[in-house]
């Protein structure tokens, strides 16, 4: 029988170092060809939107896919995985995935951390204080030595609560700041993580050897980092090109001024096995736009599944 999984015991089964080891082999898997990635695709709704992704990882035995739909008014957004054994095509799970997807949003930023930021690197500037940022930073922290974290947002009650919060869970100091200049000056690892329009900080204002994660801006209205953050960036890399050339608004407006080309990104994929070199040299700036895909999705599904298992925790459905 099938097991459902509910958010709070998702959580007790993905801490963020696990969630980051079980991406780097799924994306290991991919590049020795054993996945298949469907990017995201969205229905139009008469008050939102319906959202699929799906996934095949052969070198952990699964396939599955995501859904959820994202409505204004009170039904929000309410994330589903369904997860399948990958030979036999039973059912292995039915899990609600929405701190799931929280943790692997953070976790791929971490996993792009771990192989192209500086090796030293110990500062982190944070764009966006909303609940997905708080696993970047996590993330971020689980991937280097960080001693130190700023955060910028647009309201100031915002990021101080983030700032506190954050400086109790990770036992860091981190400082809420009253600029982007503030925020992005002299970091070696930038995330953001926010539904701008607009780039929110300077990439002229970028230390040397600086690693940027994109997280936020999937969707090709989007926007957060600018076009000198991207043509100083000696590599720029994404977790699915096919999905990123429809969502990536960061590279997309570059693209139609001419200033960026899909032949200068690469996917994280190919710098895991070891075919691209994420981070050239000490003073490389290098780019991360991450979209998120469903191959994250299905990767850290399986871990929480098997655990649930050996620990005997979930539910037993009658399918």
């Amino acid at each position: 029988m099938a097991l459902f999984l509910t958010e709070r015991e998702v959580v007790g089964l993905l801490p963020m170092d696990e969630c980051i080891e079980v991406l780097d082999e799924a994306f290991s898997h991919a590049g020795a060809g054993q996945v298949e990635v469907k990017p995201r695709s969205r229905i139009r709704m008469p008050n939102g939107f319906f959202h699929f992704m799906s996934a095949s990882d052969e070198g952990h035995g699964v396939f599955g896919y995501k859904a959820y739909p994202s409505f204004a008014g009170p039904a929000g957004s309410k994330f589903l995985v369904m997860l399948y054994d990958f030979e036999s095509g039973e059912l292995l799970a039915l899990i609600e995935a929405g701190r799931l997807g929280q943790i692997r949003t953070g976790a791929a930023s971490g996993l792009a951390t771990r192989y192209m930021a500086r090796q030293d690197a110990s500062t982190v500037a944070v764009f966006g204080s909303g609940f997905q940022a708080r696993t970047q930073l996590e993330a971020v922290c689980a991937a280097r030595d960080i001693k130190q974290a700023r955060v910028y947002s647009r309201r100031e009650e915002r990021r101080e609560e983030f700032a506190r919060r954050m400086s109790e869970q990770l036992n860091l100091n981190v400082e809420a700041v009253a600029s982007p200049s503030d925020c992005v000056a002299g970091a070696d690892v930038i995330v953001t993580i926010t539904s701008a329009r607009d780039p929110v900080f300077a990439g002229s204002e970028l230390a040397p050897g600086a690693h940027v994660n994109a997280a936020g801006g999937n969707h090709w209205q989007r926007r957060e980092v600018d076009e000198d953050t991207v043509t100083r960036s000696s590599v720029i890399v994404v977790d699915n090109l096919d999905q990123a050339r429809v969502e990536c608004g960061d590279l997309l407006w570059l693209e139609a001024r001419g200033s960026f080309r899909w032949d200068m990104a690469h996917e994280l994929q190919d710098v895991v096995a070891g075919r691209v070199d994420g981070r050239p040299s000490p003073d490389s700036v290098t780019l991360f736009e991450s979209m998120g895909v469903a191959l994250e999705d299905i990767a850290a599904a399986q871990l929480v599944y098997r655990k649930a298992r050996e620990q005997g925790i979930g539910q037993e459905l009658p399918f």
